[in-house]
């Protein structure tokens, strides 16, 4: 993963006692169920949990503050990222709705990793007493919840992977594909999106120089891919965006430095997607 320097931001206080004036409202514990994708989960609980409004900017919580709560993504678009000493951050993920922030707490009392919204955001807060006490109460909600956090975990190992076999279009095509997938999965169309986070960003998270973010994103855009405008993106060939992000890494002495593997893709696609993948180095 590539490191970039951080920017000062305001922080917002994880505490509940907050003032009415970031209140964004309330959420049932079915409304959190769904939120999480548990639907078929029959609750019967009167507790209710306050949303918060984050301005884009502003952080949710700072590695080494006390742990005191859970965070749900309601609405909007977070990163989520380690900082050094140094003030040099490492982007870990880019959170949406449906999923939960500030888990890394649990293990010290104190959160291991840092949030900033990259857009104005609504987060159901959860205190994490009241989170274990109704995981107690309802057997299948604890183990929704075990579920949550363990797909947390899927998607982190997920990237750590990445970062070791993949070349840089396979790892940009990857990152595509999951979003056009969580995109589709919150009822976004999967087809047309916009990039919220900056190309320096999307660097940081992928082990990649914002250089060769852009020069990816413009192969993958003439190859008739994707077509890209700024941070509009528009998934034209989402099956053969799939098949790019398997590509494994060809070491370099057996790369041919007059071959253009996404050209060939292109070429090829009338006749068979296969055939200009066998020949792309990564």
């Amino acid at each position: 993963m590539i490191a970039m320097p951080i920017e000062s931001a305001p922080r917002i206080s994880t505490m509940l006692e907050c003032d009415d004036s970031d209140n964004s409202g309330w959420c049932s514990l079915p409304d959190i169920c769904r939120l999480l994708g548990m639907a078929d989960i029959n609750v019967d609980s009167d507790s209710r949990f306050r949303r918060r409004r984050v301005k884009a900017g502003q952080w949710v919580f700072s590695a080494g503050e006390k742990f005191n709560a859970v965070f749900i993504v309601y609405s909007g678009f977070l990163k989520s990222l380690l900082l050094d000493d140094g003030g040099i951050q490492q982007i870990l993920g880019f959170p949406m709705r449906g999923d939960l922030l500030g888990i890394d707490g649990l293990h010290n009392q104190q959160y291991a990793s840092q949030a900033s919204a990259l857009t104005d955001c609504d987060l159901v807060v959860i205190p994490f007493h009241e989170l274990t006490r109704l995981g107690h109460q309802n057997a299948m909600l604890e183990n929704w919840l075990y579920r949550a956090v363990s797909r947390e975990l899927v998607r982190e190992h997920a990237v750590v992977g990445m970062l070791g076999t993949m070349g840089a279009e396979a790892r940009v095509a990857r990152f595509l594909v999951a979003l056009s997938e969580r995109f589709a999965a919150i009822g976004y169309s999967p087809n047309c999106f916009n990039l919220r986070m900056t190309r320096q960003e999307i660097g940081s998270y992928l082990g990649l120089t914002i250089e060769t973010v852009s020069r990816s994103l413009s192969a993958l855009h003439d190859a008739g891919l994707i077509h890209i405008n700024q941070r509009a993106v528009e998934v034209c060939d989402l099956a053969a965006l799939r098949l790019v992000q398997k590509m494994p890494t060809v070491p370099k002495k057996h790369r041919q430095a007059s071959s253009d593997p996404l050209r060939s893709l292109n070429t090829s696609r009338q006749q068979s997607v296969w055939a200009g993948l066998n020949a792309m180095p990564a």
